[in-house]
């Protein structure tokens, strides 16, 4: 978010995982998400610290606040609420303007798919996001968003929290008509072959980094998501 912003200059330190753009690699690093050094961040003299998720750093920002530096945590559940972030982060930053621009041109692109989806019929969708055990999203995750965004219907969006563990048995049971793998899987679980998604060969890989990863990149991963899920709507583009 803060590069697309034009913010790149001043940006100080960066977790281990920020690997885009290329810009990010060079910067300094704090640390991954799970274990930043505050020691780090002080010494970089940093102004704000921004966050991308509440649920693991609560103790990290109590001790930014005991060394009074702001935290901005973004934690958005939705697409809409991506956006929303990306705002207030320009406001935040003095970028209220490219904020402005860059958001406009997000959700173009987004009521555009919108717009070309309406009237379909939503196939039945399962994220494998691990397969030993079977790990998928459920009703807290924005990657459900994405998906209903772009035309599907999660099978497992009704179960709480945001990356619960996933029967097989229940899985099958839903009959996915479409199955998203991570990169990093091989193929799908040889018991959901039998599923009408296996049995027409509907199984997709989609870019992690698209997917994943909450900030302006999530419209490419909607977009890409759209096209698998209807191909029949958007043909070979």
């Amino acid at each position: 978010m803060l590069f697309a912003l034009g913010l790149g200059d001043r940006i100080v330190g960066v977790t281990s995982y920020c690997d885009y753009p290329a810009e990010a690699v060079a910067k300094q690093k704090v640390g991954d998400t799970l274990r930043p050094s505050i020691e780090r961040i002080v010494a970089l003299k940093t102004d704000l610290v921004i966050a991308s998720t509440a649920s693991q750093l609560q103790q990290f920002v109590y001790n930014l606040d005991e060394v009074r530096i702001p935290v901005y945590v973004s934690d958005p559940r939705g697409v809409d609420a991506i956006l929303e972030s990306i705002t207030r982060i320009g406001e935040l930053t003095g970028a209220t303007a490219q904020a402005r621009e860059l958001t406009a041109s997000l959700r173009a692109r987004i009521e555009s798919v919108r717009s070309r989806l309406s009237g379909t019929e939503r196939p039945r969708v399962l994220c494998i996001l691990g397969s030993a055990p079977l790990i998928t999203i459920g009703a807290r995750s924005f990657i459900t968003d994405v998906i209903h965004q772009a035309g599907g219907s999660s099978i497992s969006e009704d179960l709480a929290g945001d990356y619960p563990q996933y029967s097989l048995e229940t899985a099958v049971a839903k009959r996915p008509e479409v199955i998203l793998l991570q990169t990093g899987e091989a193929e799908v679980p040889e018991r959901l072959k039998a599923t009408p998604a296996g049995r027409s060969g509907r199984v997709f890989h989609i870019d992690d980094n698209l997917l994943q990863r909450p900030g302006p990149r999530i419209v490419d991963g909607l977009e890409q998501m759209a096209k698998r899920l209807h191909p029949d709507v958007f043909g070979s583009e």
